[in-house]
Parts: C-alpha cells; sequence; structure tokens
C-alpha cells in the first residue's frame, strides 16, 4: 500500500505541477472531485480494515504484556518496565500514506461540498468589468441561486431562479469551456439586443443611462466617462471609452450568429430560447457576447455577489449589483 499511495500522490503532484507551469490545462474541478474520491476511499478502508487491525494488535499486545506480568509475578518480580503504552501507541498510530489520504478526506470533503454546491471562490484577471469589479478583486459566487449543478458534469439537478438583466453571472467561455468568464446578463432568451452606438436598446426600448463622475483607471492613468444604468432591480455604473469605435471589429464565427446583425454602428442581436447575451461593464473594453456569441444555459456556474477581499484595496469588500 506505500508503494501504491506513493504513486497516487506522486501523480497528484505530477498534475498539479504540470498545470502550474503551462505544461497541460488543468480543471481544479475534476482534481477535487477525484482527490475527494481517493481520499474517501482510503477513510473507508482505514475505519473498516486498518484501524480495527491495529487495534486488535494492539489488544493482543496488552494481552501478552499481562500475560508475561503474571508469569513474572509468580516469580516474584514485581516491577516491569515493558513500556507498554509507548508500543500500543506505536501500533496504533496512522502510518504517512494513511495520515496524507484518509487524513485529509474530512477537509477534502467539506471544501468539495461548498465549492461544488455553495459557494465558489473566483480572482478577477482582466478589467472588462470596471468599474464594478477592479482587476485583484476577490469574489464569491453563489452556486445554487440558478440551480445545483453536478460538479464536473456541470449538469443541472435542481431548479433554481431564472437569471435575470442585470445579474452579474460567472460561466463557463463558450469557444473554450475549461475557462470561467464573468460578465452582466444583457438579454435573456427571445430578447433582440442592439448596441448601436455605444447604446444599449432591448426590446425597443433604449435603457436609460445617467451620466456620472468620471471614473480614474488607476491601472492605465486615464479618466473614462461614467454612466449609471438599470438593467434588473438596481442601477450599475459602466464606462465608455470615446476613443473606441461603436462598430465591433473582429466579431468571431459562433453558434446562432445569424441571429445578429453587424454594421459600422454596433450589432443587433436575438438571443436564441436557451441562451444570454452578456457584456462587460467596461464596455468598450470587453470581450463579450458581441465577439463570441450567446451563453447556452449549461454553461452557467453561478451569480457572483460579493468581494471577500482585495489586497490592493480592503475597501473593497462588500457586496456589489
Amino acid at each position: 500500500m506505500q508503494v501504491l499511495t506513493s504513486f497516487i500522490l506522486a501523480a497528484f503532484v505530477g498534475y498539479a505541477g504540470a498545470w502550474y507551469f503551462g505544461v497541460l490545462e488543468g480543471n481544479f474541478a475534476l482534481l477535487l472531485f477525484l482527490a475527494t474520491l481517493v481520499t474517501g476511499i482510503y477513510w473507508l478502508a482505514e475505519r473498516f480494515y486498518f484501524l480495527p487491525q491495529r487495534q486488535n494488535a494492539a489488544a493482543l499486545l496488552e494481552a501478552q504484556a499481562l500475560q508475561r506480568r503474571e508469569e513474572l509475578g509468580k516469580m516474584g518480580i514485581s516491577q516491569v518496565d515493558d513500556n507498554l503504552a509507548v508500543a500500543r501507541d506505536r501500533i496504533l498510530a496512522q502510518p504517512w500514506w494513511l495520515d496524507w489520504t484518509a487524513g485529509l478526506f474530512p477537509v477534502i470533503i467539506a471544501v468539495f461540498f461548498l465549492r461544488s454546491f455553495l459557494f465558489e471562490p473566483f480572482k478577477i484577471p482582466s478589467g472588462s468589468m470596471i468599474p464594478t469589479l477592479l482587476v485583484g478583486d476577490l469574489i464569491l459566487v453563489n452556486k445554487f441561486h440558478y440551480g445545483l449543478r453536478l460538479p464536473v458534469l456541470n449538469t443541472k439537478i435542481t431548479e433554481g431562479a431564472k437569471p435575470q438583466r442585470g445579474d452579474v453571472m460567472v460561466f463557463r467561455y463558450p469557444p473554450k469551456p475549461s475557462l470561467d468568464y464573468i460578465k452582466r446578463v444583457v438579454g435573456l432568451p427571445g430578447d433582440e439586443v442592439a448596441y448601436l452606438n455605444k447604446r444599449l436598446t432591448i426590446n425597443g426600448q433604449v435603457i436609460k443611462t445617467a451620466a456620472v463622475s468620471e471614473f480614474f483607471d488607476e491601472d492605465v492613468m486615464r479618466y473614462f466617462k461614467q454612466y449609471e444604468e438599470t438593467l434588473g432591480a438596481r442601477p450599475h455604473r459602466l464606462l465608455n471609452d470615446d476613443d473606441r469605435p461603436a462598430f465591433v471589429p473582429g466579431a468571431d464565427d459562433f453558434a446562432f450568429k445569424r441571429n445578429c446583425i453587424y454594421s459600422i454602428e454596433g450589432v443587433v442581436c436575438k438571443v436564441p430560447d436557451g441562451h444570454y447575451f452578456m457584456m462587460g461593464d467596461n464596455r468598450d473594453n470587453s470581450l463579450d457576447s458581441r465577439y463570441w456569441g450567446f451563453v447556452p444555459d449549461k454553461n452557467i456556474v453561478g451569480k457572483a455577489f460579493f468581494v471577500w477581499m482585495n489586497f490592493s484595496s480592503l475597501k473593497r469588500i462588500g457586496s456589489f449589483d
């Protein structure tokens, strides 16, 4: 078992190392599931096989020590230094290969359950959601709001709330589902979304915006025009860059692209059933549904709702819309 366990642990370390150094594309959900499965098997084996074996061996040692003491007592020897307690503890102690498998199972399964069905942490890597979310924000995503999904497979097993316009959603990037993206829900199934001359219209109704104070982006040391927009129940803020054109350059060839009409003014799209149209709040600096298409329901990961840490600014901690 020591050799087998060494091989298994080496495989996990090798996979993680190759992922870290970019040799292969990792899948943390799969890695965590396999770790839970393997350590769970070891935990069961420890509870129902290895631990009873050690307990029987300790009981046998105690019985042998008692018999020896009785024999020595008959010979008039009453003081016996056999280190029984030390020897018993040594027998009952978990070997290293069980300590690193069965011993980790309670922690790993707790992490697996929390991450798979309750809340998952993410780090914002880009500025596409500025000013709502900044680069470096560590956020929490509610995994059950839109319905529980099986880990790894992402198959929905319970019904939850339907995504609403204005929700900040994490989803699997349609062109490459192994990547997680975060954008704002703009268009629901059946909606006609138009983004022309940097004005958003949904089903023929112009979404009203109000200019607010300019936003200073410290990363590029520039001011950007900032607006307040209301898509859902609560308003949110967005940025526009006057130096960027209104048209969408270099849109990919995506599923249901025939539902979209591109022009020099921007794009008009009819959202297909079971799909969503997503946009970043940093409207002129966001690769979103305008470029790579619609997000199918099966790609939904969860609803983002809370910044739990930003090491550059603790003032960022809190909920957001």
